[in-house]
Parts: C-alpha cells; sequence; structure tokens
C-alpha cells in the first residue's frame, strides 16, 4: 500500500507542477480564460472580471507550491487537502464548460496542451480520485529528508515562481506555445490540417474601412505591427516610444500598421494625440489578444514570419533591421 501511496503522490504531484508551470510562463492567458469564465454568458459574475488576474496569478501560484509540497512531503494532511478544494473547483468549472459547452478550452495546460472539454472533465474526474485516495492515506505520506528541507524547498517554490510571475507581467512569455511565437509563420499556421480541424490561426484579419489587408501585408518582408487590442485599457505613456520606433521604422523601410479592436474614433483620437506615423486597422480582440500578451505591443512579420516581438517596456530591445 506504501508504494501505492508513493506512486499516485508523485503523478499528482507532478501534475500539478507541470500544470502550473504550462500557466506560469504565461498568466495572462490565464486571466483572459477566467475572464471568459466570469462573463454574463458563462457564470454570470461578471464583477469578477477585474480581478481574474490576481485570481489567476494566486490559483497558479498555489497549483505549482502545492504540487512541490506534495513531492517533498510538507505538511501532507493540510497539503492533501489544499489539493483536494482545488480539484473540485476545477471539476467543478470543468463540468460546467462540457455539460453547458459554455467554455471550449479550459486552459489547465495552458496553450501547451490543448483538451476537448469532456477529455478535460474526465482528468479532473480521475485526478480527484487520486487525490481522494491520498486523503486517506496521507499518514503514509512521509517528508523527503530531514523534516526541515521540504519547508525550504516549498518556501523557494513560492519565491521563484513568484518572481517568474512578476518578470512575465512586466515583459512577455518566457515560452510561447501560440502560433504567433517569434520564428512561427503565420499563413502556415493559416492551413487546415488534413483532419479537417481548424487551423491554429484563424480569425486573422487586418481591415481598413474597404478591405481585408491581411493577405497583402503577409507578403511583404519588412512589416511593423502595433498591437493594442483595446486603447481604453492601454498603458498611454507607451504611444510616446511607439512613435519614435515607428519613425525609425519607416526610415528602415518597414510598412508600419496599428492592429486594434477598438472603435475609429478612439484610433483616430490616439493617432491625432501622439502624431503616430501610421494607419490603425481592424482586428479581432481575442487574436489580437493571442498574438502577443502586451497592451501596446510590438510584432516585425518578415513574409509571414514572426522575427520579434516586445512588450513596450522592451520597445528598445526590438530588432529593427
Amino acid at each position: 500500500m506504501k508504494i501505492l501511496v508513493q506512486f499516485v503522490r508523485v503523478i499528482v504531484g507532478v501534475l500539478f507542477v507541470f500544470s502550473g508551470f504550462v500557466k506560469l510562463v504565461d498568466p495572462i492567458g490565464s486571466q483572459y480564460k477566467f475572464e471568459e469564465y466570469f462573463s454574463e454568458s458563462v457564470l454570470h459574475i461578471p464583477f469578477l472580471i477585474p480581478y481574474a488576474l490576481q485570481f489567476s496569478i494566486f490559483l497558479i501560484i498555489a497549483e505549482i507550491v502545492l504540487g512541490v509540497a506534495l513531492l517533498v512531503g510538507w505538511k501532507p494532511k493540510f497539503t492533501v487537502k489544499s489539493l483536494l478544494f482545488m480539484v473540485l473547483f476545477f471539476l467543478f468549472l470543468t463540468g460546467y464548460s462540457a455539460y453547458y459547452d459554455k467554455v471550449t478550452d479550459c486552459g489547465c495546460f495552458g496553450d501547451a496542451i490543448k483538451l476537448k472539454p469532456w477529455e478535460t472533465f474526465y482528468k479532473d474526474v480521475v485526478l480527484t480520485i487520486l487525490i481522494f485516495f491520498l486523503s486517506y492515506k496521507s499518514k503514509l505520506i512521509s517528508p523527503f529528508k530531514s523534516k526541515i528541507f521540504p519547508g525550504k524547498v516549498v518556501f523557494w517554490s513560492l519565491v521563484i515562481s513568484s518572481f517568474i510571475t512578476y518578470y512575465v507581467l512586466a515583459h512577455l512569455p518566457i515560452i510561447d506555445f501560440r502560433p504567433y511565437a517569434i520564428g512561427k509563420n503565420i499563413p502556415q499556421g493559416m492551413e487546415y490540417p488534413e483532419d479537417g480541424s481548424l487551423p491554429k490561426v484563424h480569425d486573422f484579419m487586418l481591415e481598413d474601412a474597404q478591405n481585408d489587408l491581411a493577405p497583402e501585408i503577409l507578403k511583404m518582408e519588412k512589416v511593423l505591427l502595433v498591437i493594442s487590442y483595446n486603447l481604453d485599457k492601454a498603458d498611454f505613456e507607451a504611444f510616446s516610444e511607439i512613435k519614435k520606433v515607428a519613425d525609425e521604422a519607416i526610415k528602415k523601410g518597414y510598412k508600419v500598421y496599428g492592429a486594434s479592436a477598438s472603435f475609429s474614433d478612439v484610433l483616430q483620437l490616439t493617432k491625432k494625440k501622439f502624431d503616430l506615423p501610421f494607419e490603425f486597422l481592424f482586428c479581432d480582440e481575442i487574436t489580437l489578444k493571442t498574438m502577443i500578451r502586451a497592451n501596446p505591443g510590438v510584432l516585425i512579420l518578415n513574409k509571414g514570419t514572426v522575427v520579434d516581438k516586445k512588450n513596450w517596456n522592451d520597445i528598445d530591445d526590438l530588432k529593427l533591421e
């Protein structure tokens, strides 16, 4: 029995650490997912939307810390009970999503692994059973090495996770699992897979008042996109720096465009206020959020391939050749 407990302990611990880590490198992605859950069309609790990022960060770090705690045997009874509470919460979310077909991707493994709603629910059912088993056998979970060692490991897992979160929020995800990562080719991502499923890149359009310019822009060698999914939520102090980079890019032969889902009057006011040397094109908000986890952010394309992208905080490091 003790061997079985240790085996289940490792499986559950590793799964929680992995699940937390793939979201830790991109906490804003989890924020967007919880905003979707909290919306009126899903759980009908829109008053929680402003706290989606804080909620996401708490859950992500908790997943990692509790997973590490289980692996090293830190306070087994408390750790297992906390994991049980967390997995029951996830079980409710995934069960609700699957039954009512509300959220087609729960984001349990971030953008690293995509699961269908019912697959996610069944995964959580199995995980719940395993944690229930551990809750009845928590006395068999012994600390790794000395009694002091597990506490130190848990503490440092909290510190490191918090630091990574701070860094990613100030810059961009340290690992980019999305189809707009540096080195990815957008036209290739728009091709339909042989199984007939949706391509990784869809709803990608860059529209002016009359036409979709995306096909033309994706053929150009030197393109700088300034992306702000919602100007009302943007860091406006960034646009003074963005103007400098846009001017420099134009001198070096780049075509520069803005991309936003905001209304045209807001776009024109922003362009006039900061004397921006480019026009804004319309693009779907979800697509823009997927392209870059910054508002605003900048992205360089060469014949549809993402060459570089930066949060506006790091715009001085942008590679303009």
